[in-house]
């Protein structure tokens, strides 16, 4: 069993975060100890792992809620879990893209000043007439 400290620890989150997740519901079936203080078990780190993740594809507090309502009902709604992160993934996969697509704008112009600074490429402009001299 391991404390709030030991379990933001080993998940990488900070304590206000997870207490907000607990107190959200997000966390199911945590356990207090004799003082009455959260204590986590290995499964609860896992989910706890997996929440971190769905936080990471961008999904919303509710959205969490209702994936784990999912979840707890057991097998019978894979399918719809499965739906909810096929949506979540080609969300993620469209970011990719754009990013990619920001990336190498941003290589191109490096690359481009690099090679007018060099001297191998003359210098142009989309903004300015760069003929006149």
């Amino acid at each position: 069993m391991y404390s709030m400290k030991e379990t933001c620890e080993k998940v990488g989150m900070t304590y206000e975060t997870l207490k907000y997740y607990c107190n959200e519901g997000l966390i199911p079936n945590v356990k207090r100890d004799k003082n009455n203080y959260r204590i986590f078990d290995d499964n609860n780190i896992s989910w706890i792992k997996s929440l971190t993740c769905l936080k990471k594809c961008n999904m919303s507090i509710e959205e969490m809620k209702e994936y784990l309502a999912l979840c707890l009902k057991g097998e019978s709604t894979i399918p719809e879990r499965q739906s909810i992160l096929a949506v979540k993934k080609e969300q993620l996969l469209k970011e990719m893209s754009d990013l990619q697509e920001s990336l190498d704008f941003l290589n191109w112009k490096e690359n481009f000043y690099n090679d007018v600074l060099s001297g191998k490429t003359q210098y142009f402009s989309y903004l300015i007439d760069t003929n006149q001299k």
